[in-house]
C-alpha cells in the first residue's frame, strides 16, 4: 500500500463525518417539519456544505502523486478535513424531541462561528497548497479563494439576514462555477 493510500482513510473518515452531520440535519428537518421554522439560506448554505465536503474529496485524489508525505503536510491536510466537519457541525442545528427549531435563529446566532470556519478553511487550503505542492494554486484557483474570503469576511462582519441571503446565492454560484470550471474531470 503506497503512502497516501493509507493516509487518505482518515481524510475519507473525516469527511464522511461531515456529510453523514448534514445528512443528520437534513433528516431532523423532515422529522420536525411541523415544528421547524424555516430559513432557506441556512438549507443552501446545508447543501453547499455537502457539496464542498464532496469537491474536497474529490480534489484530494490529486495528493495521490505527492510521495515525500510529512507529519505537518499531512497535519494541514487533516485540518482542512476537520474545518469540513465544523462547517457541517453548524449549518443545521441538531433536533430534540418535541422542540420547536427557528433554522433563522440557529443561523444567525451561528453565522461567526460558520464564517470564520469558512474563512479557515479557505486559509487552509491556500497554506497545503504551498506546504503539499510547493506554490499557490494556479491563478485561476486563487482568484477562486480571494472570493470565498471575501464571503466569508462578510458573513463574519454582518448579522443583517438580507446579506445572509445574498451570500447564500451568491456562494452557490460561486461553488458551482468554481467546481465546473476547476474541478469536472478527476485528474
Amino acid at each position: 500500500m503506497d503512502a497516501f493510500s493509507y493516509l487518505s482513510v482518515l481524510l475519507s473518515i473525516i469527511v464522511g463525518l461531515a456529510i453523514t452531520q448534514v445528512l443528520k440535519g437534513f433528516r431532523g428537518l423532515m422529522l420536525a417539519r411541523g415544528r421547524t421554522r424555516s430559513y432557506w439560506p441556512a438549507v443552501t448554505w446545508a447543501v453547499l456544505v455537502l457539496v464542498i465536503a464532496v469537491q474536497t474529496w474529490w480534489s484530494m485524489f490529486g495528493l495521490r502523486e505527492h510521495s515525500d508525505w510529512t507529519f505537518f503536510a499531512f497535519s494541514i491536510v487533516v485540518t482542512q478535513t476537520i474545518a469540513i466537519y465544523l462547517l457541517a457541525a453548524l449549518v443545521l442545528p441538531d433536533f430534540a424531541p418535541g422542540e420547536v427549531v427557528d433554522l433563522r435563529a440557529h443561523f444567525i446566532g451561528n453565522h461567526r462561528w460558520f464564517s470564520s470556519m469558512l474563512l479557515l478553511l479557505i486559509g487552509i487550503s491556500l497554506v497545503k497548497s504551498v506546504v503539499v505542492g510547493g506554490n499557490l494554486p494556479e491563478w485561476r484557483d486563487l482568484a477562486y479563494h480571494g472570493v470565498f474570503i471575501a464571503l466569508g469576511v462578510t458573513g463574519v462582519a454582518t448579522t443583517r439576514p438580507r446579506v445572509h441571503e445574498a451570500l447564500a446565492v451568491i456562494a452557490a454560484f460561486v461553488i458551482g462555477s468554481y467546481i465546473v470550471l476547476l474541478f469536472t474531470y478527476l485528474t
